[in-house]
């Protein structure tokens, strides 16, 4: 369960993370936060090029922020745009990689959206749980 404070200081890191995004070319700009097992909040926004396949989305973007500085799982996810638009089906798997069934945000720039599930955006998921061990 993640508490209120911990839930606005995601909305307001996504929100925060939006204004860094690079999107020159679909002009929509997306921050994303990430809260790790370790309690820290890790940001991320999309960062594109124009070679489109060669652009990152924000929820990746912060989940490799978070694998980056160590922490394999993530407890919680915010995504904000000015529309309060869901992740694409690429950060959904991402997304599934480092989670289970956690609480996601879809928010505007102002915090304003609604709450969903991880995989409630991805039903059906595949994820590592489906494979047989490697021994």
């Amino acid at each position: 369960m993640i508490d209120d404070t911990t839930r606005d200081e995601l909305i307001s890191a996504a929100c925060a993370a939006r204004q860094f995004a690079y999107a020159p070319y679909s002009k929509y700009p997306v921050g994303a936060a990430v809260l790790g097992e370790d309690g820290r909040i890790y940001m991320g926004c999309n960062v594109e090029n124009a070679s489109y396949g060669l652009s990152n989305c924000a929820e990746r973007t912060a989940v490799f922020n978070m694998v980056s500085a160590g922490v394999q799982r993530l407890l919680a996810v915010v995504v904000s745009t000015a529309n309060a638009g869901s992740p694409c089906g690429a950060c959904r798997q991402v997304l599934t990689e480092f989670a289970g069934d956690v609480p996601v945000w879809l928010v505007d720039g102002e915090g304003n959206g609604r709450q969903t599930t991880l995989y409630a955006l991805l039903p059906d998921h595949f994820g590592p749980e489906h494979l047989p061990d490697s021994d």
